[in-house]
């Protein structure tokens, strides 16, 4: 829709203009209820008054405002045509005076795609529930408003609600006369304000901090979910991670928090996986866990309370202007995230768990032809929508970490401390951050961001040992540095350098030292003299960001004695490294599992296992030469049922085997058994199969048909709630039949009646990397279709429909085909939107590397029959 898409320069002109001094606003959400008699979407009323200036008397500007009404509109007491000044999504001003006030009165949307007013129904109990969700840009979805993060303003808000029902917003709410009245905030962008309504479950508790000067700050807790959810809602553990947090931020940032209440949200049908709103935090409901999980998911649940938490300061009090500089909350916040997890949480291997699957993350995006410098240029809210990335989040992180290391983290803290004061309920830039670690650090901030910041894609290091004439002493070790063509940038590192070999049946660290590592080539003469190695780890510690390399002899010390490594990072680095040189080709993916096979059932950190299990699956169904995948998931499913059968009953090990013999199950005695567990016919002892767990075993008897639509229907039965209506649907798509396939397709593409959350499900469930023929006629309806569903639908409805329903798993003999029709409809829709352009780009890197470490493995070992 013209004018949906807000650009830069666009932002740029009306922050110059207008600056915004407070929103009232009023919604009323009775209509949430009862039968929806009228024509087209639910609708809601909102009523908006804005009260800004303009530097320029006289000159027009525009508000946003993407609803399907509006009723009337004034400026300065002055009534306007609405059907003259309202597009669809702007409302045009005209004439403007010094000081202005808008007053706009719409009919909004309820939203089933998770944007803007999210209304949800729970299947179980037949209760609404509403929560809002707008970053970058969809509170316009709810209320009119300058939809741009550096258009700050106070914001207070009155709601009436259904009878019964309890409504949140950003500030402290109190119902007088059937209204909730919320206290105004201090000056916020659009994109965080928030409202959450309906008979949530609701938990309270308090913090309490005493300062130094002997003052007291004291904030309201609460913690909400559906009521579906209560039985499994653990608000205690949730409170405990919070206050901690709370604790660990105050001790470090000195600076109070500023949004007096701390509500948290579990939300249902949720895009993201949280979202920073200050005072009213959400969360997708998964977070939740209604059957068994391993502490992972529980450190992962810490994580996200955490990185959201430390947006309290960067990212809500200081704010980007454009989200060119979205690393300036997102990479501090992921970075923060892990920093309190260690240092305030009971999950003290959170940087293991950070090296091995949040820089994974970050390692794929930065090598994919979008990849793009952590300050992005960000033309529009487009582009803006799709940088919420790896690069964004966890190469920044990264990043970060290494910032830390090149400047001290006392120097680092005080820099965040002095940038808080200085901007707060402002807006920076880039700059704004580097003077005040230069100041802290007396670094020069300036070439480190250009190496860092302002360049794209990622380093590898290999080691390269020299020893002496005996043998037994290194006498020169050099680190080799070395970028990709396209984008050639080697950057400062600062890294540990380790020395391993093996000593009583252990590969231990003998030799230590902490290097920059700059241009091609370093001699560490540090390690000049010491022992000959039998492995050299050139990012011990993890201190960079850089993919890790080995020589040969390291490289066959790992294929022999992997688990033997005695420290848990130094393991979680090999492994991340070794699954790297899987995707580059480096490592065939069968070596690369047979290893997993080897070493896996050894590692005792349970994230760095579930990971391992999802790596093996991926070497399996993308990177192995599909003559030898039949093979292999026979040795991976037998593996996992040893290792299922050995692991301790009760343990988290043994739910993890469990979860993963269901992922690579695919023969009739695999199978067999997933049935027999379901059934109660076989058991394996302390293996609890939970509901969710059930979930997990039918969907490959499903994929397999081994579980028609009866035993579907039978397992909703035992579980119709909103997450087994999820779990139904993606199993009814995962079934192995064309018709089922051509259902699911019309349900995703031609139709939008499905929510946000059944769309994900149906997708899921319709793309099984064993259906490969299966799926082959879609490839070019998915062409076909693509430019019209990115035009037509939401942008996170188009973002999951482009990804998910890619033609990712080709038979072998479409392989090359589908390549090329991915290549022909990029050279003939040049002009297609830049976002729809960069998913499709994504997509086709992605089945290329595949397909290149397939060859690499046919070169190697030769195609059998």
């Amino acid at each position: 829709m013209p004018g949906e898409n807000l650009s830069r320069d666009e932002a740029r002109e009306r922050a110059a203009l207008l600056s915004v001094d407070g929103y009232d606003v009023s919604l009323d959400l009775r209509s949430a209820v009862g039968d929806d008699a009228g024509e087209g979407p639910r609708t809601f009323r909102s009523v908006t008054t804005i009260r800004f200036r303009c530097a320029e008397p006289g000159a027009a500007s525009f508000a946003d405002l993407i609803a399907p009404a509006v009723t009337a509109v004034s400026l300065n007491g002055k009534d306007l045509d609405p059907g003259a000044v309202f597009d669809g999504t702007r409302i045009q001003l005209e004439d403007l005076a010094a000081e202005n006030e808008l007053v706009v009165d719409a009919q909004c949307a309820y939203s089933r795609t998770g944007e803007g007013m999210h209304r949800f129904v729970d299947p179980e109990d037949g209760e609404v529930y509403l929560y809002t969700q707008y970053e970058p840009a969809d509170a316009r979805r709810v209320f009119a408003n300058f939809e741009q993060p550096d258009l700050k303003a106070p914001f207070r808000a009155e709601v009436r609600a259904p009878e019964g029902w309890t409504v949140w917003s950003n500030g402290v709410g109190e119902l007088t006369d059937g209204v909730w009245k919320f206290a105004e905030t201090k000056p916020i962008s659009t994109y965080i304000t928030a409202f959450a309504a309906g008979p949530y479950h609701y938990v309270t508790d308090s913090y309490s901090r005493t300062f130094d000067d002997g003052t007291t700050l004291e904030i309201p807790l609460g913690a909400m979910c559906r009521k579906g959810l209560a039985p499994h809602f653990d608000a205690d553990d949730v409170f405990l991670i919070t206050k901690q947090g709370l604790d660990f931020f105050h001790d470090h940032f000195d600076y109070p928090y500023p949004f007096g209440k701390y509500d948290q949200a579990f939300v249902p049908e949720y895009n993201l996986g949280a979202m920073e709103n200050p005072g009213l935090v959400t969360f997708r409901e998964e977070y939740i866990f209604r059957g068994k999980v391993t502490q992972a998911s529980y450190s992962g649940r810490a994580n996200t309370i955490l990185h959201e938490m430390a947006h309290m300061w960067f990212g809500d009090l200081v704010t980007m202007e454009w989200w060119d500089d979205l690393w300036l909350k997102e990479s501090f916040a992921d970075f923060m995230g892990a920093f309190a997890l260690v240092g305030a949480t009971r999950f003290t291997d959170g940087w293991i768990t950070f090296a091995n699957r949040r820089k994974a993350w970050a390692y794929r995006a930065d090598q994919l032809p979008s990849t793009h410098p952590i300050t992005a240029d960000i033309r529009d809210l487009q582009d803006a929508k799709l940088n919420f990335d790896g690069i964004t989040y966890a190469k920044g992180a990264s990043v970060l970490k290494q910032l830390v290391a090149y400047v001290g983290q006392d120097a680092f803290l005080e820099g965040a401390r002095r940038y808080f004061k200085r901007n707060a309920y402002g807006n920076t830039r880039l700059g704004d951050l580097l003077s005040v670690l230069e100041e802290t650090s007396g670094r020069d901030m300036a070439s480190w961001s250009r190496s860092w910041l302002q360049t794209a894609g990622v380093n590898s290091l290999t080691p390269q040992v020299v020893l002496d004439v005996e043998g037994g002493r290194i006498a020169e070790l050099t680190v080799l540095q070395e970028a990709a063509e396209s984008h050639p940038e080697l950057r400062p590192h600062r890294v540990v350098v380790g020395l391993y070999r093996m000593e009583d049946g252990r590969l231990v660290r003998y030799e230590r030292a902490e290097v920059d590592v700059d241009g091609p080539r370093t001699v560490v003469v540090e390690l000049a003299g010491a022992d000959a190695p039998e492995l050299v780890l050139v990012n011990d510690e993890d201190l960079t960001y850089a993919k890790t390399r080995f020589d040969a002899v390291s490289l066959a010390t790992l294929r022999d004695h992997l688990s033997a490594l005695t420290d848990p990072m130094a393991r979680a680095l090999c492994w991340s490294a070794l699954w790297n040189m899987t995707r580059d080709a480096l490592l065939l993916a069968p070596d690369f599992i047979d290893l997993v096979m080897r070493f896996g059932r050894r590692e005792t950190g349970i994230g760095v296992l579930q990971m391992l299990h999802a790596w093996a699956n991926s070497a399996l169904v993308n990177y192995s030469p599909p003559w030898w995948r039949e093979t292999g998931a026979k040795l991976l499913a037998h593996i996992a049922l040893r290792d299922l059968r050995d692991a301790e009953p009760g343990s988290e090990q043994q739910l993890a085997w469990a979860r993963f013999y269901a992922s690579v199950a695919s023969a009739p005695e695999e199978l067999a058994l997933l049935q027999a567990l379901l059934d109660g016919t076989e058991k394996i002892e302390g293996l609890a199969v939970d509901q969710e767990l059930r979930w997990a075993f039918l969907e490959p008897l499903a994929a397999h048909g081994a579980a028609d639509e009866s035993a579907v229907a039978a397992e909703l039965a035992r579980d119709d709630t909103a997450s087994g209506k999820r779990h139904q649907v993606r199993c009814l798509a995962a079934r192995p039949s064309a018709a089922v396939k051509a259902q699911a397709w019309a349900q995703v593409v031609e139709s939008d009646a499905l929510s946000n959350a059944l769309v994900e499900a149906t997708i899921a469930g319709f793309a099984q990397p064993s259906q490969r023929e299966l799926l082959a006629p879609y490839t070019e309806k998915y062409f076909a279709a693509i430019e019209r569903v990115w035009a037509e639908r939401s942008i996170q409805i188009g973002v999951d429909v482009v990804r998910g329903l890619f033609p990712a798993y080709p038979a072998a003999e479409d392989a090359q085909a589908t390549l090329d029709a991915t290549d022909a409809w990029l050279t003939s829709h040049e002009g297609a939107a830049p976002a729809l352009r960069r998913l499709v780009l994504e997509a086709r890197d992605d089945l290329a590397r595949a397909l290149r470490a397939q060859a690499a493995d046919n070169e190697g070992r030769g195609a059998q029959d």
